[in-house]
């Protein structure tokens, strides 16, 4: 059977609550730096996460919006500005503190260090997003901790396609089965099934009551033992730790071996 040998991390929503108040928020200051109309509200950004990449999202969206530009090529140039400019204002918030970390995971980072468990990034959002939320809220040490980070530069396939938990797999040298991948939407989560990586969901704001099928663990945070399917029976104080990781990847992957 399969033996844990690294833990995934996705980052927006799973890391820390970053969407709507950190994401939307840098992208509507982004339209109005450039006095564009378009405001994103919180329900209207809810609906756009359903298409991966902030770029993509912006692509997606100009087509309810007035006045964009006729030719593809300058609607792809408008997109490509305004994703850089948000990118500026979501390094402000983050630097500014205002998007911690979500309950119980640095107690979960902490864990796989002391055990000395590999762990990677791998998000389709963009490297710097990445270095200015992880600086902030781990410290500058953050990137030794990490074997592999696989950013939204590093994929030309956004989830749901398997490629990004494909590249990262590739550099840890490992199979599918032997990695856990941690998300909490549905793209997420067909991205890693798809590449074989069995996955645990916390649930975040704006995908609390979607289906995941295909993860091996649904739950609504790291930091309650409450709520989660399968139950956590692993030996632990508050929260669900690295032990009751193993007893639902251990479960798994006698199931699959049978």
């Amino acid at each position: 059977m399969a033996v844990l040998s690294a833990v995934l991390w996705d980052v927006d929503g799973t890391l820390a609550e970053t969407e709507r108040d950190g994401h939307r928020v840098a992208f509507n200051q982004a339209f109005e730096a450039l006095k564009l109309p378009w405001r994103w509200s919180p329900k209207r950004y809810g609906e756009l996460l359903h298409v991966a990449g902030g770029r993509e999202r912006i692509l997606h969206d100009m087509a309810t919006q007035p006045d964009v530009p006729a030719r593809p090529k300058h609607r792809e140039a408008l997109a490509r500005r305004l994703h850089a400019l948000k990118s500026e204002y979501y390094v402000c918030i983050v630097r500014d503190q205002q998007l911690p970390l979500r309950e119980g995971v640095r107690e979960l980072v902490d864990d796989c260090l002391r055990a000395d468990l590999p762990m990677g990034i791998v998000t389709t959002t963009s490297r710097v997003n990445v270095e200015a939320l992880l600086s902030v809220q781990l410290g500058t040490q953050w990137r030794q901790w990490f074997d592999v980070l696989v950013c939204g530069e590093d994929a030309s396939n956004k989830k749901p396609h398997p490629q990004a938990y494909q590249q990262a797999l590739a550099q840890l040298k490992l199979h599918p089965a032997e990695v856990l991948a941690i998300e909490d939407s549905p793209l997420g989560v067909r991205s890693a099934t798809a590449a074989g990586v069995p996955v645990v969901v916390t649930r975040s704001h704006y995908f609390r009551d979607d289906l995941v099928d295909g993860a091996m663990a649904v739950g609504p945070s790291f930091g309650q033992r409450r709520g989660w399917q399968p139950g956590v029976d692993a030996p632990s104080d508050w929260r669900v730790g690295l032990g009751q990781l193993r007893v639902w990847h251990s479960a798994l992957s006698y199931r699959r071996h049978i």
